[in-house]
Formats: C-alpha cells, sequence, structure tokens
C-alpha cells in the first residue's frame, strides 16, 4: 500500500497526522517520523543506515550494487514501519547520487515497487530545503548554509527569513577523495571554479557559514571534543573560521582509538572526516566565511518547514515549543504567558533576544512541580539546558536553565552553566528567576491574582500592587519573596494594596 506524499496546499496549510520522510542521499538513507507538521515537530521515530549508494559514482558514474542492495533493504523496512507507525503521509526523496547515476531511473523504479512514490530533487530544490531547513531551527540566520552529502555541496545564501542565491556542486564527500588525488591545490581550484560558474564571486565576504550533513556535523562533534565543551549539543555550535584548518591537521594526525572517543561520532562518519574537513577549509577561504555554525536541521526539516503556512513559519520556534512542553507538564496551560508579562516591567532595558529567552523560561515554570520537591530545581535546570530546542545557543540555554533553577529555590553553583555564560548573565538569569518565584508564590499558578495585580521599578523600589479585595494573598511567602527579589535588583521592597 503507498501512502501519499505530502505538499502545501493552495492555501498553505499541510496534512495533519504523522508525517514521514524517507531521505535517500548518496551516502545514507533514513526515515524519521514527526507527530504532526507544527512549528516545532517532535521526533517520534529516527533511523539511518549507511547504504553508501554513491560510493563508485566518481569512478564509474553509476550507484554501486552493494549499496543499491542494502538501500532497497532499508526501504522495505522503513515502508513496513511507516504503516505500522499510522504515518498518515509519507515523502520519499532523492538527492545528488540517484540523480547523477546512470542506474538512477533503476534504481527509483525497484524503490516504486516497494510502495513508496519517490520525488527526485533537483540540485536546486536540494539547496532550497537545506536553506530552508537552516531557516527553521536558526530564524534569524544570516549568512550561507553549506549542505555537504555524500554526492554534492549546496551553497545557499539566506538572509531575512528567505532562501536567495544557490549552487549546487558535485562535490560530496564521496567525490572527495578522486578529486584530491589528483594533486595539490586541485579541490581549491575546484571549488573556485564552481563558484565562479555560479556567479558567487559577487557574494559578501566575512558572512557566517552553517554547516549542515553528516560529515560536517561530525567535525563540529570532534571540535566539541578538542575544546572539551560541557554542553553535547550540536545544534548552534559556534566555532571560529580557523578551526577548518586546524581540524584539517588534527585529523592528519589522529589515531582511530581517539576518534572512538568522540561523544556521538559514528564510526561509519570516521574515514569520511579528512575529505570533509579540507572541503571545509577550502570553502571558509573562498568565501572568507567569519565563523562556522552547526545546523541540527537540514533539508528533512526543510521539507516540513516548507509544508506550513506563512503565519506557522513566521512563528518563534523556541517560544513554541516552550509552551506546548509547558502544557504537557504544567498545571495551568496559560500561566507561562501571563507570568512573562506580569514580570516584564521589572527589565525595561533588555533586548529583543533575552526577552524572548525570558519568555521561554516562563513558559517552562510549571515543570519541576511533578517532580519530587527535593528535586524540581534539577528539574527545571534539566528541562531547559537539555531539552530539545531549536532558535536557541548555549548561552541561552544556560539562561533558561539558571532561571529555573532559581525560580524553583536552587542555590548551589552549577559550574557547568558558568562555561556557557557570563557572570552578568548569571545575574540576570537569577533576577528571572527571583521574578518567576514570586509570581508563582502569589499566584498559586493560577491566572487571577497575576491578572489583578502588577510590578513596577521605581528608582529605589520594586513595587508589588494588589487590589484592595486581594490583600490576603500578601502573606509572609511572598512578602519574603518579594525582598528576595528586590535585593537582586538593588532596591528596597514595596508591597501596596490599592
Amino acid at each position: 500500500m503507498a501512502l501519499p506524499i505530502f505538499h502545501a496546499s493552495d492555501t498553505g496549510a499541510p496534512a495533519s497526522g504523522r508525517i514521514g520522510i524517507i531521505d535517500i542521499g548518496s551516502n545514507s538513507i533514513r526515515l524519521v517520523v514527526y507527530d504532526a507538521p507544527t512549528r516545532s515537530p517532535v521526533i517520534l521515530f529516527n533511523e539511518k543506515v549507511m547504504a553508501g549508494l554513491g560510493k563508485g559514482l566518481a569512478k564509474d558514474g553509476v550507484l554501486a550494487a552493494e549499496g543499491i542492495a542494502r538501500g532497497l533493504s532499508a526501504l522495505a523496512r522503513f515502508a513496513s514501519l511507516a504503516r505500522q507507525m499510522q504515518v498518515t503521509t509519507l515523502r520519499t526523496v532523492a538527492t545528488a547520487a540517484v540523480r547523477d547515476a546512470h542506474n538512477g531511473a533503476a534504481f527509483l523504479t525497484q524503490i516504486e515497487a516497494l510502495g513508496l512514490s519517490v520525488e527526485l530533487l533537483s540540485g536546486d530544490q536540494e539547496a532550497t530545503m537545506a536553506g530552508m531547513g537552516v531557516l527553521a531551527g536558526i530564524p534569524g540566520a544570516d549568512g550561507i548554509v553549506g549542505d555537504l552529502g555524500g554526492g554534492s555541496l549546496e551553497l545557499i545564501r539566506v538572509h531575512g527569513g528567505t532562501v536567495h542565491e544557490k549552487v549546487s556542486l558535485p562535490l560530496g564527500v564521496l567525490r572527495l577523495g578522486a578529486i584530491r588525488a589528483q594533486g595539490r591545490g586541485v579541490l581549491e581550484r575546484t571549488v573556485a571554479l564552481g563558484l565562479e560558474q555560479a556567479g558567487w564571486t559577487d557574494i559578501p565576504a566575512g558572512l557566517p557559514l552553517y554547516l549542515v550533513g553528516g560529515s560536517w556535523r561530525a567535525l563540529a562533534r570532534l571540535d566539541m571534543y578538542l575544546e572539551d565543551w560541557p554542553l553535547p549539543i550540536i545544534h548552534h555550535y559556534r566555532m571560529p573560521a580557523d578551526r577548518a584548518a586546524r581540524l584539517v591537521r588534527v585529523l592528519a594526525h589522529i589515531d582511530k582509538k581517539r576518534l572512538r572517543e568522540v561523544i556521538g561520532l559514528s564510526t561509519s562518519r570516521a574515514p569520511t572526516l579528512p575529505d570533509a574537513a579540507a572541503l571545509l577549509s577550502v570553502v571558509v577561504r573562498q568565501l572568507q566565511t567569519s565563523t562556522l555554525i552547526a545546523s541540527g536541521y537540514g533539508l528533512r526539516e526543510g521539507l516540513l518547514h516548507d509544508a506550513l503556512s506563512p503565519a506557522e513559519r513566521a512563528e518563534d520556534p523556541l517560544v513554541t515549543a516552550a509552551r506546548e512542553e509547558g502544557v504537557r507538564q504544567g498545571r495551568f496551560p496559560e500561566h507561562g504567558d501571563l507570568l512573562d508579562r506580569w514580570i516584564a516591567p521589572l527589565f525595561p532595558q533588555e533586548g529583543a533576544e533575552d526577552a524572548r529567552l525570558r519568555h521561554a523560561a516562563c513558559l517552562l515554570a510549571d515543570v519541576g512541580w511533578r517532580a519530587h520537591p527535593e528535586f524540581r530545581a534539577e528539574r527545571g535546570l534539566e528541562t531547559a539546558l537539555h531539552g530539545n530546542w531549536v532558535g536557541i545557543d548555549a548561552r541561552g540555554r544556560a539562561l533558561m536553565a539558571r532561571a529555573l533553577y532559581t525560580s524553583f529555590g536552587g542555590t548551589l553553583p552549577v559550574p557547568l552553566l558558568d562555561r556557557l555564560f557570563t557572570p552578568e548573565d548569571k545575574a540576570m538569569a537569577d533576577r528571572w528567576g527571583l521574578a518567576m518565584r514570586l509570581g508563582q508564590r502569589l499566584s498559586g499558578g493560577v491566572a487571577g491574582p497575576l491578572a489583578g495585580s502588577a510590578l513596577a521599578l521605581d528608582a529605589d523600589l520594586v513595587r508589588l500592587t494588589l487590589p484592595m479585595d486581594c490583600g490576603d494573598l500578601a502573606g509572609e511567602a511572598v512578602e519574603r519573596r518579594l525582598k528576595s527579589l528586590a535585593l537582586a535588583l538593588g532596591r528596597k521592597p514595596e508591597l501596596v494594596l490599592g
């Protein structure tokens, strides 16, 4: 039984129900099942098979026979799993290796015999979806997306929330060995010529490069290992541009045993890393890249994002996901947004980025209540720091984690967080947490007390105003927390009935 593919409708509305995407790449084939096509979809299942379809492509122009056999076996399993999981709609896409191979069409016929309807993406479509994927996970992305697959390298200019110039170059990791074997400098000249022929010589220098694709993400994981980075989350991991050249040098000497120590690094990726690092170093030089940012989102997420309505695409993925998580774990679904508005007058000088992080923390302000009282602070910290969020970097995670830890009464130092943000950030997050803690105690987690009261910041006061008929809410615990908040803000507390 074939499952229907999904596309955005004329109104931009995607299909409902569980969504599956099978991505047939040059190196790997993957099935990902999502709960629904929303702004922040939840992954229900994710499986990858390293089929190596494109291994012989550079040599003889055909898909490897062994890769075809492994690929068909994986695809038969994925099709069966999709049916068993009651996936409502399934989209199966193939990219560079199948597109370029002489026997690609025959392989597609074999796939369709399994009941899968396959879309063969053009280089332009592949680039567009990779760019859309990065914008889905990093909405403010402004630079160049580099999506390195087994058969091709897509470069995409993203700016202002949209995809602009695109180029697809036949420089996948499975082709790079043959190019580099031709001699020193051949890869550099090949990249330079490809950019020139695509008209990319006018692209501004000094832009970030967003890294997409398993091999480049693996390089980011290696860099995390070398830097002893405390947070093993690849999305939005940032590196100086000169790290690309350092990775080339490291991979020239590192032994396999040490590579196996890298958390999250697939052993099947290890053989491609020297070529991937060499290409990254060349691209950095050719584009005069300013910084490298790893993206956990790519083509598959771009396909989902493209199927959303314009209004859904414009939503903040962090705030949307935090609101959904708050509803799942909290007591009163409307409380988080109201709490954020209630404490906002205390932070008039904050920029837009810190304000959205504070908002997301407020949306998660109830996540610890279902934990044992002794571990509520730890639950809040863990939820923010290790949650499957996008639209947030390591500093943002640390700010939210510290705010929630403080709001649930945590007082001990958290050394891990101190590596992710500054002392000034810590003080700001503690102020958020103390304000949230006051709001939670005053209201008991319900809307009425927050809707009828107000916080204000004066030159030397933090003023809490309660209506006359709510004066009984001003108990000892509320006064104590107001005092703690005022002290953190360098002011005196004032409680007013009126």
